[in-house]
């Protein structure tokens, strides 16, 4: 993630990477926020409900954290490249979504998720096959990461490889094993990774993460060229900090964008919730300020896109949670 709030000590980067928005890059703040009821306004009460919606980020206040196949550039070849890019051709975010809920919610196995996704998206179908030898396919420790290794792993054997799918942990373990061939291909969220890559190669360096996805695969590529590293194609899915609201809530009040949230909801009604930290980060209520001059009434402190969070928000104790894009509670339906 850029650097996501929400995502484990794999999405921390080599300078404070925390959910490159508020879901694992932002450097924390200074103060917090103003607490907001002085924005005038009467602000929006939580409103109860089962369904939960992201409110779009029509600013851009986050970075482009879209899924890429991070690869090993010695053991790159074109055909291990154009399997990996059939993955990210049929993925996108509402289908990282339903993946996500088959797995976290529906309780089924990475494994036979993925395999679900791959027959009913052709994934394999016409795959060329390349020369063949063993892979590992690496993973983050967290459903997600282990769901999109299966499916790397299914396009891989149909392209002739025997492969090896191996959870392996945090960024910061895995990565290191990426560079020495140890593992052959990762899944990785193309902002966060820059993030951290920079914080390697120059801890002086500039976040070269942003919002712009072409501009952040061409500082990934690049800083891939000096760590051994090359990528596939990002896929249109992503996992970033995002805010959520329930759909009665949004239906009440008439908000789909944050811009919407900022210029009716501003006031002393209004409860944002997320991680204790939230407040002082520039991906987070921070960032909700700088971005969009929204002014909450209340922080409640709860926890990073986690239950606690999509709780509070479905119990009506806040009106805006902070949430990772392609959490499975936010299946449709």
């Amino acid at each position: 993630m850029h650097l996501n709030l929400l995502r484990t000590a794999g999405a921390l980067a080599a300078a404070v990477v925390v959910l490159a928005g508020c879901g694992e890059a932002g450097s924390s703040g200074t103060e917090a926020p103003p607490s907001a009821a002085a924005a005038g306004g009467a602000g929006c009460a939580p409103v109860a409900g089962n369904e939960l919606v992201v409110l779009t980020d029509d600013k851009k206040l986050q970075n482009t954290d879209n899924v890429i196949p991070a690869v090993n550039k010695k053991a790159a070849s074109a055909e291990l490249i154009a399997a990996l890019d059939r993955v990210s051709a049929a993925l996108d975010t509402a289908k990282l979504i339903e993946l996500n809920k088959a797995v976290d919610i529906d309780r089924k196995s990475s494994k036979a998720a993925a395999q679900e996704f791959a027959t009913a998206n052709n994934l394999t179908a016409g795959i060329a096959r390349g020369q063949g030898g063993k892979v590992t396919v690496g993973a983050a420790n967290f459903s997600e990461s282990a769901t999109l290794g299966e499916l790397y792993s299914i396009v891989l054997t149909a392209a002739g490889y025997t492969v090896k799918v191996q959870q392996i942990g945090n960024r910061e373990l895995y990565e290191p094993a990426l560079e020495k061939g140890d593992i052959t291909v990762v899944p990785e969220y193309a902002a966060t990774l820059a993030t951290f890559l920079s914080g390697k190669v120059d801890k002086n360096a500039t976040d070269p993460s942003s919002s712009d996805l072409d501009a952040t695969v061409a500082a990934l590529k690049s800083l891939g060229d000096k760590r051994g590293l090359v990528f596939g194609k990002p896929s249109t899915a992503q996992d970033q900090n995002a805010f959520a609201v329930t759909t009665a809530f949004a239906q009440k009040y008439a908000v789909s964008t944050l811009s919407d949230l900022a210029s009716k909801c501003s006031g002393a009604a209004t409860v944002l919730g997320g991680p204790a930290e939230c407040p002082q980060r520039p991906k987070c209520q921070q960032g909700l300020v700088t971005t969009y001059n929204f002014q909450a009434g209340r922080f409640d402190t709860l926890d990073a896109g986690g239950p606690l969070t999509k709780n509070a928000l479905k119990q009506g104790t806040i009106s805006v949670g902070l949430v990772l894009s392609s959490d499975g509670a936010l299946a449709a339906g």
